[in-house]
């Protein structure tokens, strides 16, 4: 059995683009995270944080981690929130979308990773 924990469109400001002039001020990311878990129920049963994925604790990582440096690729951000997440919470399968806010005439582009 697998429960989720949901995190939908964290706003975090960082430096991403391709050339260096759209890097060169931060911009607006919405970040959204699904993240798998074993179950809540021995979590629930203790009403014990440390027994489930600590979300505000992921949020603060996601945060420090895309506005620690600059980046060319949103791939490159959500790779690396993946491999941090997957590697420090007790996380079975995690879905990840990163949304920019760059392209006139869109609503924004994203990139969609799942890791396990």
């Amino acid at each position: 059995m697998s429960d989720l924990i949901r995190v939908l469109d964290l706003e975090v400001y960082a430096h991403l683009g391709v050339p260096d002039a759209e890097r060169a001020h931060a911009q607006r990311l919405l970040i959204s995270l699904e993240m798998a878990v074993e179950g809540f129920g021995p979590a629930a049963a203790a009403d014990e944080v440390a027994l489930t994925v600590d979300y505000f604790s992921v949020v603060q990582r996601v945060k420090a981690m895309a506005t620690a440096r600059p980046r060319k690729l949103l791939e490159t951000l959500a790779e690396e929130i993946a491999t941090d997440l997957l590697g420090s919470f007790p996380i079975q399968k995690l879905n990840l979308e990163i949304k920019k806010f760059i392209l006139p005439d869109t609503r924004f582009v994203s990139v969609v990773i799942e890791r396990t």
